[in-house]
């Protein structure tokens, strides 16, 4: 789900990295550096989940486990997510370092977001409530980042990419529900074999 370089114009790039280093700001301010091993593992996670991609326009659809990062995380998924990013734009060129920002802010504030939603729930005794939560964490977290994809290519093309803006969000339909599903089970998993993380 990277926008690549030269589809943004500068205003939207700008907008970005704005909301990138205040989000990395609060997320190096709300880590507790024990957890450093976890937001490591993770973002190794992202960054593995992500590599395989099929493009759709000027995007792409393909894993990207935000909701679960964000689940396990929440706001230091901003840290993990940028180190996952911006590995892919040096090593690979996937998304580009113009659009590192932005990137960011499209896969980072939808983790938290489903961090928020998800953390609550997650410690519930009633297991159907946890499957339902967990399962919005990761559905919720890519249609969020399919909706800022969308809005971006908007704000930058106009009114003319609004049926490639829902392309995005329409290809990115089966990746919900399989996030939806892998969250699940790795938060239930995590719950049995390391509640602390939770």
């Amino acid at each position: 789900m990277h926008i690549s370089e030269g589809v943004l114009t500068a205003p939207e790039l700008g907008i970005g990295a704005v909301f990138t280093v205040a989000g990395l700001a609060l997320g190096l301010r709300r880590m507790d550096y024990e957890k450093l091993p976890e937001v490591a593992v993770l973002s190794s996670v992202f960054f593995v989940a992500s590599l395989i991609h099929i493009p759709i326009g000027p995007s792409a659809a393909h894993l990207i486990l935000n909701g679960l990062c964000g689940a396990l995380l929440g706001w230091p998924a901003f840290l993990a997510i940028f180190v996952g990013l911006a590995l892919q734009a040096v090593l690979f060129n996937f998304g580009g370092i113009t659009t590192l920002g932005v990137n960011t802010v499209i896969m980072a504030f939808p983790a938290v977001a489903a961090g928020f939603l998800c953390r609550h729930f997650v410690k519930s005794s009633s297991s159907s409530v946890r499957y339902v939560f967990e399962f919005i964490a990761g559905a919720g977290a890519i249609l969020l980042s399919g909706l800022l994809v969308a809005l971006f290519i908007v704000l930058a093309l106009g009114q003319s990419m609004e049926a490639a803006a829902r392309l995005v969000i329409a290809a990115h339909i089966p990746v919900m529900i399989a996030e939806g599903v892998i969250t699940v089970f790795v938060v239930e998993f995590i719950r049995k074999v390391r509640p602390e993380m939770l």
